[in-house]
């Protein structure tokens, strides 16, 4: 297994990091380790209540200063923290039409399972294709460093799927051509 950034760290499939995609991915991954150190807390509004401050935003105290992460202005990570929760939202790739339509496509697919991926939120952040929301809750279920590489996994793993899937679509467009053709 070939080996990315850090111990223990594995790199995609194809054990093949581009040169802007592993500082990139360094980036996110040391920013999301520093954000993740959470804790519980109660609300400061409502008694017995504890909600993500991420979401709620009902104190600015407990709101850390938003970080955006760029690959390019297409590509990005926003990273949003608080006390007792951070949301991480990503702009994926998307360079024609096709791409747009695949990566709508299966990020609303990922959104309506979003219950069988626990940190999936349902709708994401505004400018942004798909967000997770991860909270104390979650940081004390599951390992921290297990939370970090799944996003960045999934990060390397959608560029390398709608690719695979445009691909597809464009094999599958010049066989139809050909067989229409064949006609004439």
């Amino acid at each position: 297994m070939v080996r990315g950034p850090g111990p223990g760290t594995p790199c995609s499939v194809s054990g093949i990091w581009t040169a802007t995609l592993r500082p990139y991915l360094s980036a996110v991954r040391a920013t999301l380790q520093a954000a993740l150190c959470l804790e519980n807390f109660s609300s400061q509004v409502v008694e017995r209540h504890n909600k993500p401050e991420v979401e709620v935003r009902s104190s600015k105290e407990l709101l850390l200063q938003p970080v955006t992460i760029s690959r390019n202005e297409k590509e990005k990570v926003l990273i949003e923290g608080s006390i007792n929760s951070v949301r991480v939202s990503i702009a994926v790739k998307q360079a024609d039409e096709i791409e747009k339509i695949l990566c709508h496509k299966f990020m609303r697919f990922m959104m309506m399972r979003a219950e069988n991926f626990f940190i999936l939120r349902r709708k994401p952040v505004e400018g942004y294709d798909i967000s997770f929301l991860i909270t104390n809750f979650h940081t004390e279920q599951m390992y921290k460093h297990k939370l970090v590489d799944f996003v960045i996994h999934f990060m390397e793993e959608i560029d390398k799927e709608i690719s695979e899937m445009k691909l597809s679509v464009n094999a599958r467009a010049r066989i139809v051509a050909e067989e229409f053709l064949k006609n004439f």
